[in-house]
């Protein structure tokens, strides 16, 4: 297992420290998401709170996640069955490579160290993170998932 940075720090923190959100946004996204779940991230963009380019953007500059648009970036399909649909719907996230044991992840919230623990747990491999949209992480989804699960 790789030595992981300690991030002790919550996305909705780190968005308010930055000035992107406030902290009345922060507990009304916390709110909607008790009451019908969901990824933060998400809920912050839904109700219109921050861009989700706001979001990579902290993320890339508070703790140097790399970003990677993956508007013109081409995935296998060995590559994308390497975590199963259902998982990368869960988190939001999409295997980009493969090497030797280490796979790389874009994620939307790279924060969320549950996923990445079950990631290294399902795939037996180190995982490093780099930092995508939402809508890009989905939009690879569909593409490369639309016919599992």
């Amino acid at each position: 297992m790789p030595i992981r940075r300690i991030i002790s720090k919550q996305l909705g923190e780190l968005l308010i420290e930055r000035g992107i959100l406030t902290q009345r946004q922060l507990e009304k996204a916390l709110m909607v998401q008790r009451e019908r779940g969901g990824l933060i991230g998400e809920l912050i963009v839904e109700l219109g709170f921050a861009k989700e380019e706001d979001i990579a953007q902290a993320l890339t500059v508070q703790y140097g996640f790399p970003y990677l648009p993956l508007t013109n970036y081409e995935i296998s399909s060995d590559i994308a069955a390497i975590i199963p649909a259902r998982v990368a719907r869960q988190y939001i996230l999409i295997p980009v490579d493969k090497i030797g044991n280490n796979v790389s992840v874009a994620m939307s919230n790279p924060l969320n160290v549950q996923a990445i623990e079950d990631l290294e747990l399902l795939t037996g491999c180190n995982i490093q993170t780099f930092v995508s949209t939402s809508s890009d992480i989905k939009r690879e989804i569909e593409k490369y998932y639309k016919d599992k699960e």
